[in-house]
């Protein structure tokens, strides 16, 4: 066999396998002649392949690890591969990928195409952000207005700009309505379901809320607001008014729905950058925190969220929330997505809450990873998250033994406030995506080699360029 073949075919494995031992002889085979076995003493997910003359037998305790296996094999192809063993397992249960759909759209051939990658690289959560300021995804029967206003807003920025207040220019064209339908959510579902993807759905409250008071602006703390969901980028003053008994009613309704689409275990509420500008002025909200004797308007965001963990608990649920909820104590059941500074997570960790990592250095892939040619727009243009940062990413750094049992495992996100297609989507999600896969399945020791993943990852570029993804360059 030609040694350069033997090369790329042995080390061109994205995410790289937790054990690989390659020996002469190569092996030609068909999908219908690798054979399937089970073998209890493997972890959850891992796989055994082994590769002779003669065949290929794949071993796994369950029916995941024999669908990585399937896909450590597609990247190795069917022609001259060589003999060898490949061992593997992943370092996290928890390997997921957030998308944004509350800023821009990209629609369900979209999603499945991401949810085919996914798999590829061995993600198996898709965190799907379906509310926002600036639209309303997701159709909930009981108040189809939260589509009818909330999933159509009357421009947007103009492409190429960042549409923030201090940078806005308005397209003047309709955007939507774009929305889920129940039908669309099953499909979506099983599909991630063949794939082993869970799907987490994101509902945000009390904040981000702007698109649902354009369709119910009676849980707003003031009256008068336009029926249109936010334009611009940036956070929004306007939140669902936590005073208000209807508006909890309405919610607690909502999450019904969501609870019955979605089958899973988490549902994420948000709980991020919800400002109190209008419930310091908001008669019910003052009321409230009167009432239950609360101190100020963050504790009665932790009075909020915990209603609303209590509440999905009840249906079997377990709440996500990102870190600013920490700051109200929630219960342990609680998970803590960590966004902000790492020691937000280590925090929760060391309280005994599970959670969930996605560094903003290193998994937020709505900025810039500084490749030189670049057509694409950020929103925080000075942002940079390189494809090394992303490959030195640690979802345990500066953690003690005991918090690092509660990580969970880790996301890689994509904002789309300046991303307005799947082109766009697929620059900036990739190879930094591969990157991340890589720390959250293979979690080779500090310091990575980076040299020798770049060396893979030419490769495997090739690869998705081929398949008709618009990978960014290198570095």
């Amino acid at each position: 066999m030609n040694a350069f073949v033997m090369f790329v075919a042995a080390i061109a494995l994205v995410p790289a396998p937790r054990e690989q031992a390659w020996r002469d002889g190569a092996c030609n085979f068909a999908e219908k002649d690798v054979r399937f076995v089970r073998d209890a003493a493997l972890p959850p997910e891992g796989y055994r392949l082994d590769i002779a003359p003669d065949g290929v037998t794949v071993a796994s305790a369950d029916d995941a690890g024999a669908f990585y296996a399937r896909k450590t094999l597609k990247q190795l192809g069917t022609n001259a591969v060589p003999c060898g063993t490949v061992t593997d397992a992943p370092a996290f249960r928890w390997r997921g990928f957030m998308l944004d759909e509350g800023r821009h759209f990209f629609g369900k051939e979209t999603v499945k195409s991401l949810l085919d990658l996914m798999a590829d690289h061995k993600l198996n959560v898709f965190h799907w952000h379906l509310t926002e300021d600036q639209g309303w995804r997701l159709a909930i029967d009981r108040f189809p207005e939260l589509v009818q206003y909330g999933a159509v807003r009357p421009e947007s920025p103009v492409h190429g700009c960042t549409g923030r207040p201090n940078d806005y220019r308005g397209n003047g064209q309709v955007y939507g309505p774009y929305f889920y339908t129940a039908a669309d959510v099953r499909e979506i579902l099983a599909y991630a379901k063949e794939r082993f993807i869970t799907v987490v759905p994101e509902v945000e409250v009390p904040g981000h809320a702007r698109a649902l008071l354009a369709a119910h602006p009676e849980f707003a703390c003031r009256e008068g607001l336009p029926r249109v969901p936010r334009t611009m980028n940036g956070i929004e003053d306007e939140v669902l008014c936590a005073g208000n008994d209807e508006a909890i009613r309405f919610m607690e309704q909502v999450y019904d729905e969501v609870c019955a689409l979605f089958p899973g275990t988490y549902v994420h509420i948000g709980g991020d950058e919800c400002p109190k500008k209008r419930w310091k002025e908001c008669p019910k909200c003052q009321a409230r925190i009167k009432a239950l004797g609360l101190n100020d308007e963050d504790a009665l965001q932790a009075w909020v969220t915990r209603h609303f963990t209590d509440y999905l608990a009840k249906k079997g649920r377990r709440t996500v929330g990102w870190d600013e909820i920490l700051a109200g104590n929630p219960g342990l059941e609680t998970v803590v997505h960590n966004w902000r500074k790492p020691e937000y997570g280590i925090e929760a960790a060391e309280k005994g809450h599970d959670v969930v990592v996605s560094a903003l250095g290193a998994t937020y892939f709505s900025v810039s990873q500084g490749v030189k040619e670049d057509p694409f727009t950020y929103l925080s243009p000075k942002r940079r998250c390189s494809l090394a940062a992303a490959y030195a990413f640690d979802p345990h750094a500066g953690m003690t033994e005991a918090a690092k049992r509660h990580v969970l495992g880790a996301e890689c996100c994509m904002w789309s406030e300046c991303t307005w297609n799947e082109y766009d989507l697929a620059f900036k999600l990739w190879p930094r995506a591969c990157a991340f896969a890589e720390a959250v399945w293979t979690a080779p020791a500090a310091p990575r080699d980076f040299a020798d993943f770049s060396q893979r990852m030419a490769v495997h570029r090739l690869r998705l360029i081929s398949e008709g993804v618009n990978c960014a360059p290198l570095e």
